[in-house]
């Protein structure tokens, strides 16, 4: 399965090779890689399983194992919500899945100057294993991809994590699907964590656009909601890449403690059983006096008149 796969990797290179010499790249690799998708020996691939039947069934079993999952975001305000999302991926492969290895984290310097760090004692909160949990911070976008090859080609890891920043030059479809041939040859997911960045063709198997969504209330023993409280994260997820036809969109909770993922019934968010995202604060802290040297508040706009364009 290996040799017969970097074979075929042989042959894209080759095929980019003459595509590009008779000016015909695009159309050349997405027919290379459509061809690869046909040639296929038929094996299903692994599966981890999600515990939620309707993100199963989207997933053809659950999360594949050999391939990419791609996770983006609309912008770094919601960066917490796909790098949660990629992280309860990880926690879950981790607890339930059948590989027990560490996990490498692979940031470039624009995501992680944006997004920021890992934080240990946060990451054990969720439910990763921080003791297995390697963060790798190259300082080039090649590097970065180079890094993650290398790791997917070792095996040694049971997941990798790529966060980059958009949809960077040189991180287009070939690179893609060298990283998706890498991934197939030896058995490893990779998830790619993409902030603030567009759809576009890529080799990944399964793409998904996180959001945040408002936390529900904490649940008591005896099954009431505790008022006032934040529960569990909530991510709202689109499936927006998959081999079926059927959209998906879900808010899912995730539990850190039993690391399993639940599925929040339609219209549970709108009918008030979550904290709403204007509710203030238990703890605000006391308001500041007005300053004596300076307006203490914006002062109101007054009457706008509408003027006609010059040219």
């Amino acid at each position: 399965m290996t040799r017969s796969v970097l074979a075929q990797e042989t042959v894209f290179a080759l095929r980019e090779t003459i595509a590009r010499m008779e000016g015909k790249a695009l159309p050349a690799l997405a027919a290379a890689e459509a061809e690869h998708v046909a040639d296929g020996n038929g094996e299903s691939p692994s599966r981890l399983p999600m515990a939620v039947t309707a993100l199963d069934e989207a997933l053809e079993g659950g999360l594949p194992l050999d391939a990419i999952t791609e996770i983006r975001s609309l912008g770094f305000r919601h960066a917490g919500a796909a790098s949660g999302f990629a992280l309860s991926l990880t926690a879950r492969l981790q607890h339930a899945g059948p590989e027990t290895g560490p996990v490498l984290w692979i940031s470039d310097r624009m995501a992680r100057g944006e997004a920021g760090l890992p934080y240990a004692p946060g990451l054990k909160a969720f439910g990763l294993d921080s003791a297995r949990f390697y963060h790798a911070l190259p300082q080039r976008l090649e590097d970065a991809l180079w890094l993650a090859e290398a790791a997917l080609s070792s095996g040694i890891f049971a997941a990798t994590l790529l966060e980059v920043h958009g949809n960077p030059a040189p991180f287009g479809l070939t690179e893609s699907r060298r990283l998706s041939l890498r991934a197939k040859a030896a058995g490893r997911p990779l998830l790619l964590i993409r902030h603030a960045g567009e759809e576009e063709a890529s080799s990944a198997l399964f793409r998904f656009l996180a959001e945040p969504a408002p936390a529900l209330e904490r649940r008591l023993p005896d099954g009431s909601m505790l008022g006032g409280s934040i529960g569990h994260p909530v991510f709202r997820l689109t499936l927006e890449k998959s081999r079926t036809a059927a959209p998906l969109c879900l808010d899912l909770e995730w539990n850190p403690h039993d690391r399993q993922f639940f599925a929040l019934p339609h219209g549970l968010v709108s009918r008030g059983r979550a904290v709403p995202a204007s509710q203030p604060a238990a703890h605000s802290g006391t308001l500041l006096s007005a300053p004596f040297d300076r307006p203490g508040a914006p002062a109101s706009m007054g009457s706008v008149v509408a003027f006609e364009r010059a040219s």
